[in-house]
């Protein structure tokens, strides 16, 4: 009986000095930081997929203007098919390569916006038309929650890799197989912090 409640003894010890260890280690802080890396990323992909939701009833919009520019809207309506033929999985985000062709389709994506925005300016009846000004004000709010989801998705992902590599975290994190996570590409800094945004005070020229 005595020696059972020793080894009983023992092995609680053992358990505690683990937890401890671990906690002094950086585990906890692992679980926290991926959990707020997984969230964010999760924020971006829905704020991409709300704009790819607005995007063919802009288009529709736009098919009614005579004579639009037709090179303007393929290239809309191409590069949100390219961004959403992508499959994105969780592995996705933790894949540097794939996630850099994410970024990518997603930044044609925005350029083609942003042109076929400019050129609206030069048709009188789509600024004058109270449903596509409705769209432009909610895909230029979607560009800014796209932006703010980007850029805490870029913080969660530094705040983990700064964990990941300091001692003693890059102990646990090489025993429990943590490794660092890539990130939105730094040459693409322009595109994540300016939405595609229009004024309507000077006529643009053809």
């Amino acid at each position: 009986m005595l020696s059972t409640l020793v080894k009983r003894g023992f092995t609680a010890t053992l358990l505690l000095a683990a937890t401890l260890a671990l906690s002094g280690c950086g585990y906890n802080e692992f679980q926290r930081l991926d959990e707020q890396v997984g969230a964010n990323w999760a924020e971006v992909l829905s704020q991409y997929q709300r704009r790819a939701d607005l995007i063919p009833n802009i288009v529709n919009t736009v098919k009614g203007e005579a004579n639009f520019e037709q090179e303007t809207l393929t290239r809309v309506i191409e590069a949100r098919a390219k961004a959403t033929s992508i499959q994105v999985t969780p592995e996705l985000a933790n894949d540097p390569e794939a996630l850099k062709k994410f970024q990518a389709a997603q930044g044609e994506v925005s350029s083609a916006l942003s042109r076929l925005l400019v050129v609206s300016e030069n048709y009188p009846n789509l600024k004058a038309n109270q449903g596509f000004q409705d769209l432009r004000v909610q895909l230029e709010g979607t560009e800014n929650r796209i932006t703010v989801a980007r850029n805490r998705y870029i913080k969660s992902v530094a705040d983990y890799n700064v964990h990941t590599r300091s001692f003693p975290n890059n102990l646990t994190a090489m025993m429990f197989g943590y490794k660092t996570k890539p990130s939105f590409q730094v040459e693409n800094e322009a595109t994540i912090k300016t939405a595609p945004t229009v004024s309507f005070d000077k006529p643009a020229s053809k």
